[in-house]
């Protein structure tokens, strides 16, 4: 497992690169800094990221407009990486992976611990695959714009530095980053913490509507699709409500549920103590992701029913 970054793309006339479909901060910003990174070592090679559509809140950082993200048909990479996942939730961009002539795939997601791709560099133990990715770079080679992506993949990851997967090396490599010299906070701000009116609404709404369960260790979140568009709003608007649950007092794992489209339900679990692994949550119902952070969706059933299956298998591993 693992390989050289720079040496298994010499090679190469055209490297593709690709993430997760709905990219989050550390998918993003891991993504572009592979995409800056590999275009300076190899200014005269052609290297595209392809992505989803990225969130305003990403509308400035470094790089953003080099996004491709219409998946043209296009001839096969000679080396094609994917960052951050595995190729199944690549969505419009599996074609170009499973075209390739080569495969490369980055990441730590534990779900995904023995990679997808001809070369794997998976790294369950890191906190980000923005941490992952900074140490297959030669540092000669990044600059302020490189180093302001790859400590947000890393911020976005661990919480702003607050969640348990932030190791003594994770902050040592945010160290290093942040010599760079550029505005740590208002970077945060902008991708991070900030919300729209409307978000903050749709969030004070689903927690007054919260539910408490298993003596308290549990909070759960719903939202339907006739309830959005009530409130006037869309799935991109749910960003924050799974965290803002999971900050109750006494609370160990959050759950937040809301349909994706009819019928089809995705679940976003958090969980605040080591009693659970939502992880492990997740892959009971298909999904996957972090011990502290993951998802799943479900379809067959009522999102209350959904709600109720995920209280239930949580009560196994909070022993209530």
């Amino acid at each position: 497992m693992g390989f050289d970054l720079l040496k298994e793309t010499a090679e190469a006339g055209s490297i593709g690169i690709t993430g997760h479909i709905k990219p989050d901060g550390d998918c993003v910003g891991s993504c572009l800094a592979l995409l800056m990174y590999l275009r300076k070592v190899y200014p005269e090679k052609k290297v595209e990221l392809f992505l989803e559509k990225t969130a305003p809140c990403f509308r400035n950082i470094p790089g953003v407009e080099l996004i491709i993200s219409d998946f043209p048909e296009r001839e096969p990479f000679d080396v094609f990486i994917v960052a951050d996942t595995n190729k199944e939730r690549t969505g419009d961009a599996e074609k170009y992976f499973d075209q390739a002539k080569k495969t490369l795939n980055i990441d730590h997601h534990i779900s995904n611990k023995d990679g997808c791709a001809m070369l794997n560099h998976v790294l369950p133990g890191a906190a980000a695959a923005a941490e992952v990715i900074y140490g297959m770079m030669d540092e000669s080679y990044i600059d302020k714009d490189i180093a302001i992506l790859l400590c947000m993949g890393i911020a976005h990851d661990t919480g702003g530095f607050h969640f348990s997967n932030t190791t003594p090396a994770t902050m040592r490599i945010a160290a290093k980053l942040l010599e760079y010299g550029f505005d740590y906070a208002g970077m945060m701000d902008e991708t991070y913490y900030f919300k729209t009116y409307k978000q903050n609404r749709l969030i004070a709404e689903i927690v007054l509507e919260s539910e408490l369960h298993l003596k308290g260790k549990v909070i759960t979140g719903t939202l339907t699709l006739e309830r959005m568009h009530k409130l006037g709003v869309t799935k991109d608007d749910t960003d924050g409500i799974v965290n803002q649950l999971r900050i109750t007092e006494g609370v160990e794992c959050a759950i937040f549920v809301y349909e994706k489209k009819p019928g089809v339900f995705k679940a976003s679990l958090r969980a605040s103590t080591d009693n659970i692994d939502v992880s492990k949550l997740a892959e009971h119902f298909g999904g996957g992701g972090h011990v502290r952070a993951s998802g799943c969706e479900r379809e067959g059933v009522s999102i209350e029913e959904f709600k109720d299956e995920l209280v239930k298998e949580a009560a196994k591993q909070l022993d209530v």
